[in-house]
């Protein structure tokens, strides 16, 4: 195996590591990092549920090359929260019971939270379509939009 190294900016924290050649980021994160937040499923990027945010778009980090997003900001869902509570939209699932088995959670909302930022109140159907890449098998979908739209309207 060839390993490289490769700096990243994780949660705001800068990390140098190095890595093979091929791993994925999804395994950089979870086995180097312990962010376990990170959640692997299809391995296949039909599922979403390893998205992070990487310079603040929805990856699939379960089909991304950790070495192709060298010296960029990834976001995960450890990151999100500010230490002192939950970002908005974790405390919109959490408040209006978006959450469920939690399988899927952290890649849906880091989805949100980037559909939010390109797309200000937003109705209904834009919700629906814009987390279209992450699947979901508990909630049927309506509380996570409802989440989604009383964060992107602010909290109304």
């Amino acid at each position: 195996m060839n390993k490289m190294a490769a700096t990243f900016t994780v949660n705001g924290t800068r990390r140098d590591l190095v890595v093979d050649s091929n791993a994925l980021l999804s395994e950089v994160l979870r086995d180097d990092l312990d962010l376990h937040g990170v959640h692997t499923s299809c391995g296949s990027g039909d599922c979403g549920a390893c998205t992070v945010l990487v310079d603040g778009e929805p990856v699939l980090a379960c089909l991304t090359l950790a070495l192709n997003v060298r010296d960029k900001e990834i976001l995960t869902i450890e990151g999100l929260a500010n230490g002192k509570g939950l970002h908005a939209l974790q405390q919109a699932f959490v408040d209006g019971g978006a959450v469920q088995c939690g399988y899927c959670t952290p890649g849906m909302i880091l989805s949100c939270l980037a559909f939010i930022e390109r797309t200000p109140s937003p109705t209904w159907a834009q919700v629906k379509e814009g987390i279209a890449g992450n699947l979901c098998r508990c909630t049927g979908y309506n509380k996570i939009v409802d989440a989604v739209l009383q964060v992107a309207n602010g909290g109304n």
